[in-house]
């Protein structure tokens, strides 16, 4: 592969988090040394703040969702490795409402560690906390794995309907509860072609043969348990549509928020092209597809894939999500 545009392998967070902040000055705010991005401006009526993080490689997450609506702010570690705990505690300082902060974790090791000690340190000093575990990856889901499964996709549907209830006055309990509902309600599930590169040295993070497909990849380069043949795109939905609804269990009627996530390097072609095969395929099953959303959310460097998440919806969760937000990746 090209080398990645860097100044070094080993400044390109940091250079980016400034970029990223002189991109969107009337919206974000970087602090170098608390090693957040934070909101500029809020719902006046929000009682708790909203915090989420996690290793940085995947934007626009989270860093993205950081602005009114949505996250108060964002703690972005390296790439793909965990934010420290000062990071965190710092950003919970800083954006924590009189009601306290909730944190939005994504299941890996590092993450639910480095929150839980700066959740810690919070509690020490008076701030209420709470935690919301985001694990919607169904390939994770085994007994093999001992963290269980991992967070993904789900966890920018959850951003966006916690933020718009935030904004409506929810308290903190109140909020822990609904996200832990969403995370129930939310199952993921990511193939890919080629892995990514990393920006260290160039090299893939796993070879894939040709015409064959890792079916259930993570978005740390995780291989998957199997790999299959590359089917043509309807076969493959089918097969991942399937997946899905089996472990959701919808029954005809029931309505979903759907969201198909670009990890990388797939063109927009393709995945509105999925949009597609997996919008006549709810259809057949008598699905409702209330809302999608496509394009490049939780990305995987630049991995050639893409992953699917689906959330059960009923009336009160489209209402949230509808509700508007301003962020530098959302704006409607």
């Amino acid at each position: 592969m090209a080398p990645y545009f860097a100044r070094a392998p080993e400044s390109l967070v940091s250079d980016a988090l400034e970029g990223f902040a002189r991109a969107h000055p009337d919206l974000v705010e970087h602090d170098a040394e608390g090693g957040f991005v934070r909101a500029l401006r809020g719902s006046p009526d929000r009682r708790v703040g909203l915090l989420s993080g996690g290793g940085s490689g995947h934007e626009p997450l989270h860093i993205g969702f950081v602005g009114a609506g949505m996250l108060d702010a964002a703690t972005p570690g390296m790439i793909f490795t965990s934010p420290h705990n000062r990071q965190v505690f710092a950003a919970s300082r800083a954006v924590a409402r009189r009601d306290g902060v909730l944190h939005l974790v994504k299941n890996y090791t590092g993450d639910k560690i480095n929150f839980g000690i700066a959740a810690e340190r919070l509690a020490d000093e008076g701030i209420p906390v709470a935690r919301v575990l985001i694990d919607d990856d169904i390939a994770s889901e085994s007994e093999d794995i001992a963290v269980g499964r991992r967070g993904t996709g789900a966890t920018v549907l959850i951003e966006k309907i916690l933020g718009a209830a935030a904004d409506a006055g929810a308290g903190l309990a109140d909020l822990a509860d609904l996200g832990t509902s969403l995370t129930g309600r939310s199952r993921s599930l990511a193939v890919a072609s080629a892995a990514h590169t990393a920006p260290a040295d160039g090299s893939p993070a796993f070879d894939i043969p040709g015409g064959r497909l890792e079916f259930g990849v993570g978005i740390h380069g995780e291989r998957a348990d199997r790999t299959v043949a590359h089917e043509p795109l309807d076969a493959l939905l089918e097969t991942m549509t399937d997946t899905l609804l089996g472990t959701l269990a919808p029954g005809r009627g029931d309505s979903v928020i759907a969201l198909v996530n670009g990890l990388g390097s797939v063109t927009g072609l393709e995945l509105y092209a999925v949009a597609r095969e997996l919008g006549r395929r709810l259809d057949r099953r008598g699905v409702e597809l209330r809302r999608s959303l496509v394009g490049h959310f939780v990305t995987a460097l630049d991995m050639r894939g893409f992953s699917l998440t689906l959330l059960l919806a009923d009336d009160a969760i489209t209402d949230w999500y509808d509700a508007p937000a301003h962020t530098p990746a959302w704006r409607r």
